[in-house]
């Protein structure tokens, strides 16, 4: 490791050494899909920013995937942290839990959308080798599991599955501006309880 490199790990504050770099190059990532976008991740991009030569992320990210996978899974991390807070409140029925989740889910794309749109590339899911299926499975197996205790009479993967593609497709038109102009809508809120509503049947 060269000497700048060596900086921007102590820089990276974690007293760890190269491990405090790895970290670095992960939040670089993070902080640059935020303010940029997905399309702005280049490996030397990310390397640039860190202070580092343009060859040392590949020290701990063999492919570009691997670098891309580490830093969604910061997402997938926030993301579930924000709804396990919200199901933690048992105080609540299983359909008020899961409206309460997809609002979050809903809000999470809207106000992260370079994170919301690496997050949920195939390509990536389909790359396990830094856990990235680990961390972004739970949360639809609670939603699912939330669907099965509001609806035992229906099949909760299928249900939830569509519930999910729903909220991605509301989220997705919501953001390109697309819904608002062909409604005339104010705000999202109003698609997310109609998706609750045909996919549960209507809140009693």
């Amino acid at each position: 490791m060269s000497e700048r490199e060596a900086a921007a790990a102590t820089k990276a504050g974690s007293g760890q050494g190269e491990g405090g770099l790895r970290a670095r190059l992960v939040a670089v990532g993070v902080e640059l899909v935020t303010q940029e976008g997905a399309q702005a991740l280049s490996l030397r991009e990310i390397a640039r920013r860190a202070g580092v030569s343009h060859g040392a992320p590949r020290r701990y990210f063999p492919t570009h995937l691997e670098l891309l996978s580490a830093i969604a899974r910061e997402g997938f991390a926030e993301l579930g942290a924000e709804a396990a807070a919200e199901l933690r409140d048992d105080r609540k029925g299983p359909r008020a839990q899961l409206a309460a989740l997809a609002r979050i889910y809903v809000d999470y794309a809207l106000t992260h959308r370079g994170m919301y749109e690496l997050m949920f590339r195939h390509d990536l899911l389909e790359s396990n080798r830094l856990g990235l299926r680990e961390t972004s499975l739970p949360l639809f197996e609670a939603m699912a599991d939330l669907v099965g205790r509001a609806r035992p009479d229906v099949r909760a993967p299928e249900v939830a599955g569509a519930l999910w593609a729903n909220l991605h497709g509301v989220a997705q038109l919501w953001g390109w501006g697309s819904l608002r102009l062909a409604t005339g809508a104010d705000g999202v809120e109003p698609f997310v309880r109609a998706a609750l509503d045909a996919h549960l049947g209507p809140e009693r």
